[in-house]
């Protein structure tokens, strides 16, 4: 955890906590107790296999040696890319 001092001449003086999980509390120096953080939980390690995660529609666990190939990428950049300028062509106005 870190720590940071803030406030000013007209302002209360705070505290800054920044806790392990990322959350930034801001506290009041007078009370340094250790009752006004809340605890700190470390979330659950419940996800056993990451592309089997209930927020990832199209990720797929494949075996080694079964990977996508780069090319497959490259052509369907090249595709796109391809698609864009023809559909382009077709704007009046176009210099």
């Amino acid at each position: 955890m870190t720590t940071q001092h803030t406030g000013g001449p007209k302002s209360a003086q705070t505290k800054i906590v920044t806790t392990n999980t990322g959350r930034i509390l801001r506290v009041n120096a007078d009370s340094e107790s250790g009752a006004a953080m809340p605890p700190v939980t470390t979330p659950p390690a419940t996800v056993t296999d990451p592309a089997r995660r209930a927020d990832v529609l199209f990720r797929v666990r494949r075996d080694e040696g079964h990977e996508l190939s780069v090319w497959w990428m490259i052509g369907a950049f090249l595709a796109t890319s391809g698609l864009v300028i023809l559909l382009l062509s077709g704007v009046p106005g176009a210099a």
